[in-house]
């Protein structure tokens, strides 16, 4: 049966000893071993009902078999969906509802929490723990090593990733196997990825860059990967000198150059230093290279269309850039009012278009027409320009999405939150810069005539319902809100006003 994705990422390794998975304890998972777990896990999958082009809704900690639920999914041709692990019942209740999830996979520990609401979802509720037990492995462990592959063509679906805009419910952004596939063949090209690679893996796999970037990239070379469970500075400087390649978030550059561990010789053998996610400071440009002699090559993607650009291989890596389209990707800037394409060097919206683009939102078509043009060009929301050399550079947001640590912060989704609290007349949310994130949660807080807020008490009932990443890491009090003459806040004054309110 033709499945391309499998057959390309997966299926090419059947039988091989060669080593994929090298675990901090010392211990490989050779491609083999892993694709016979992933087989028995798609056995599991369809066993409790599912068939092709369901969907598996999955929280749950990094492992090897987390992986592997992935590739089980590829292979029996169902449509994974991984949340972020710091993701709230409250918050996962509506990506199960909304995607009509046949099956919630989490942590044994959020059994109690989550039962509840695969019921009222009629999903059904299996546990696998990041040690690799849980009910789903018992059932997989029962099953054959082998499973014959669903057939799937290149436009059926392979995944939903929710984002959303900065109002409004989170979307799901429906990617095929085309989109996955075409976008891990033009990054191992351009990114010289072979089977002598060997990648330090600390991404988490929730998030298109450490599952469908440095996954898949990893799986069509046929290299091996350090698989860590999250980022651990003790951890990562140990394993450095097993790997060849490392991706990572701004943090991850940041921590390793505040640590006088990590030095020339220990990155001597390195050969590629990718990352994105989160702008760049040129600053940790200048640091990362100054201390090591590479210089980090930086790129640009989306959850809605994997990676657009980057900086080249060989060539300058420019920082402050995002480099030059990746092949086949189009990309241009644009008149948010016309539409009409902007000369070099001028701010204006980013649209991209190629087969990496994704094939819009679940359920929402409204809301694809509005994003996704009938031409093909997906209007990303971010402003932009092109220089005279053709580097791109990301200049800002036309919405006010907050990106910290390489994660999407909704404004209006922590607004409403805030404007429920006791004495809150309204609040304003916005990202301020910081050194180790690239931003960081701002609230900023208007009180109800004669009272006093209660900022603790206001801190603790919001991170009762959202993610510790999403939660303010500052609440401040202001008398009222900058206003415009037609009533909007302008949060670019607030921007402005609080720069510095974290230092």
């Amino acid at each position: 049966m033709e499945n391309p994705l499998y057959d390309t990422l997966f299926g090419q390794h059947a039988g091989s000893s060669a080593v994929f998975l090298r675990l901090p304890d010392g211990q490989t998972l050779s491609y083999a071993g892993f694709l016979e777990l992933a087989a028995q896990y798609a056995g599991c999958l369809t066993g409790l009902g599912l068939k092709a082009g369901d969907r598996v809704a999955v929280q749950i900690e990094k492992s090897p078999q987390a992986l592997a639920v992935y590739a089980a999914c590829v292979q029996a041709g169902l449509v994974f969906l991984p949340l972020n692990t710091a993701y709230t019942a409250d918050e996962v209740s509506y990506f199960v509802e909304n995607s009509g999830a046949g099956v919630l996979l989490c942590d044994g520990s959020k059994r109690e929490d989550l039962g509840p609401i695969a019921a009222r979802c009629s999903a059904k509720l299996e546990t696998l723990d990041a040690d690799g037990t849980g009910s789903f492995a018992d059932g997989a462990a029962q099953l054959s090593q082998t499973f014959e592959t669903v057939s799937r063509s290149i436009d059926d679906l392979a995944a939903f990733l929710y984002t959303s805009g900065t109002t409004g419910r989170s979307k799901g952004a429906m990617l095929s196997q085309g989109n996955l596939l075409s976008n891990a063949k033009t990054l191992r090209d351009e990114w010289r990825f072979t089977t002598d690679d060997v990648l330090l893996h600390a991404l988490p796999i929730f998030h298109t860059h450490g599952l469908f970037v440095a996954s898949n990239i990893t799986l069509l070379a046929g290299g091996q990967m350090v698989f860590l469970p999250k980022f651990d500075l003790d951890q990562m400087i140990a394993h450095l000198p097993q790997a060849t390649t490392m991706m990572g978030v701004p943090t991850f550059y940041t921590r390793l150059l505040g640590d006088d561990r990590f030095t020339k010789d220990l990155a001597a053998h390195m050969r590629l230093f990718v990352s994105g996610s989160a702008p760049l400071l040129a600053e940790t440009h200048a640091q990362f290279e100054s201390r090591t002699g590479h210089r980090i090559l930086e790129r640009y993607g989306m959850t809605e269309t994997n990676m657009n650009t980057s900086n080249p291989y060989d060539g300058e890596r420019r920082a402050g850039t995002v480099g030059f389209p990746l092949p086949g990707v189009e990309l241009k800037i644009t008149d948010s009012k016309t539409a009409e394409t902007l000369p070099k060097g001028e701010i204006g919206e980013i649209e991209v278009r190629g087969p990496n683009v994704f094939q819009g939102y679940w359920q929402m078509p409204e809301k694809t027409a509005e994003e996704l043009r009938s031409d093909g060009f997906f209007i990303t929301g971010d402003l932009g320009r092109i220089d005279e050399d053709g580097y791109v550079s990301i200049v800002g947001r036309n919405k006010d999405l907050i990106i910290s640590g390489g994660y999407n912060i909704y404004p209006k989704e922590i607004e409403l939150l805030l404007d429920d609290q006791d004495g809150v007349l309204e609040s304003a949310v916005i990202g301020v810069p910081h050194a180790d994130f690239g931003e960081s949660v701002l609230g900023i807080l208007v009180a109800m005539p004669d009272t006093t807020l209660n900022l603790e008490g206001i801190a603790a009932q919001v991170a009762t319902s959202l993610a510790r990443f999403k939660q303010p890491r500052k609440l401040l009090i202001v008398p009222e809100l900058p206003r415009n003459t037609m009533g909007k806040v302008q949060k670019n004054v607030l921007r402005t006003q609080f720069a510095n309110a974290l230092d």
